[in-house]
């Protein structure tokens, strides 16, 4: 594990070079291939003192390497026009660094310290390329919210050590914990990270006023740390799990369908997209809550097709804001005259948004159901409503877009160039191909 975290430490430097930005994105790409050839299939590979690697990081570091290399092939203009791309370079590299290092943890306590440090310079990025003057307060949001529900789960990992010697993640101690505070206390970080519906204000704040790579890696990876951390800790918390567990799935089911009415009165589109997130995450912490062998795997599996299918919609709604100079649905009307090939695109990922085969959102989401109505039956109506109503934004996010009159104030534009072809292909790839080789997402534990 250590060979790419000192490729990535050795590329800070090379970001203050003249062709940096090349080299870097290049490098990206070469670090992500490695990482395919160095593959997980079972049980735990390439374990050391501190590091180690299993399915589920394998998929997550896998990720991240992809989403970073294709941020910095969605922030060419950064580059363009010279605004401190040096440091944006640098942002991305410890972006990534923290991310890898917060998945390949063998330590709760060292998962904890990444977990956080990987705030910073999502908080810079935000704050440095963001493009309205709100992104101050976006930033305060996002901070506060999650050192708020942090805090208690660093008391609640100290509670974990004290009571069973060991943070490993592979100690076999057999503890289950059956009490509330400390339940609560190990959860809630991760339920804010998710985000869960009523703690999630602070995702659609930062979404609309980060850059665009700051969009991509935070519905990419970030919102993934929290699902992976409730992976990891949940071998603590059996017992209160099946206890309490009832009530964060209401919560997030309910939540999911009134995010969903929430998203067909969007006119933003990135404010659209990241209420989807937020739906689909509902959906996702559901399934984890049931701790059913179903429910892990196929949280999972959605975890990384939200992840590049999020990730692409950002993109496509950056391609119309640099050519509009506007996210505004009322304006980008008719798009389908005006960039004729990226409604192919935008038809393509809005269909895998709302799980059309063969996305590898279906198969999470087939999974997802499955184990969540065998629960409990009176989920159904809910997941019903779900699955309607994230048809019907997708579908209202596509046509509202593509048909209708293009806006009169608008000139000249370019249709596309063959770096945005590539980003957008670079995201629907992986996803409608990993459904090939599913059983991978299936048989990790």
């Amino acid at each position: 594990m250590l060979k790419l975290m000192f490729m990535l430490l050795f590329l800070i430097p090379v970001s203050f070079t003249l062709k940096g930005w090349w080299m870097i994105q290049n490098m990206m790409y070469l670090m992500g291939m490695l990482f395919i050839f160095m593959c997980v299939l079972e049980g735990n590979s390439y374990m050391s003192y501190f590091w180690g690697c299993d399915v589920i990081s394998y998929g997550l570091i896998l990720l991240s390497f992809w989403i970073c290399a294709l941020m910095l092939t969605a922030s060419v203009s950064v580059n363009r026009f010279r605004f401190s791309s040096d440091l944006f370079l640098m942002m991305v590299l410890l972006l990534m660094f923290m991310l890898y290092c917060t998945f390949s943890s063998l330590s709760l306590f060292s998962f904890y310290v990444f977990f956080e440090g990987s705030l910073i310079p999502t908080f810079l990025l935000i704050l440095g390329w963001g493009y309205q003057p709100e992104r101050l307060q976006a930033g305060v949001y996002l901070l506060f919210y999650t050192l708020f529900a942090s805090l208690p789960l660093l008391l609640g990992l100290f509670y974990l050590y004290y009571k069973s010697g060991s943070l490993s993640f592979y100690y076999e101690g057999g503890l289950s914990v059956l009490n509330f505070y400390v339940y609560l206390a190990l959860i809630f970080g991760f339920l804010v990270k998710m985000p869960m519906f009523l703690v999630h204000l602070w995702l659609p704040k930062a979404h609309v006023e980060a850059p665009v790579s700051g969009s991509m890696i935070l519905a990419g990876v970030l919102l993934k740390l929290g699902g992976y951390g409730l992976l990891r800790v949940y071998k603590y918390l059996i017992l209160s799990g099946l206890k309490f567990n009832v009530m964060w799935i209401s919560i997030s089911l309910i939540g999911g369908v009134l995010v969903s009415l929430i998203c067909l009165r969007q006119v933003d589109m990135k404010s659209l997209i990241a209420y989807s997130s937020v739906a689909h995450m509902g959906v996702v912490l559901s399934g984890l809550m049931t701790m059913t062998y179903w429910g892990f795997c196929s949280a999972f599996m959605l975890m990384i097709a939200h992840g590049l299918c999020s990730s692409g919609l950002f993109c496509l709604a950056n391609i119309v804001y640099e050519r509009l100079g506007s996210r505004s649905l009322m304006i980008a009307k008719g798009l389908m005259n005006f960039m004729p090939s990226m409604a192919m695109w935008w038809f393509l990922l809005c269909s895998c948004n709302m799980a059309a085969p063969p996305s590898l959102n279906l198969l999470g989401e087939i999974g997802l159901l499955n184990c969540i109505v065998s629960w409990t039956w009176v989920t159904m109506f809910m997941l019903m409503l779900l699955s309607f109503f994230s048809a019907a934004y997708s579908l209202y996010l596509y046509s509202l877009s593509q048909h209708g009159q293009v806006y009169s104030g608008l000139y000249s534009s370019s249709s596309g160039y063959l770096r945005e072809y590539l980003l957008l292909f670079l995201h629907w790839l992986p996803l409608n191909l990993l459904i090939i080789k599913s059983e991978v997402f299936m048989l990790w534990m």
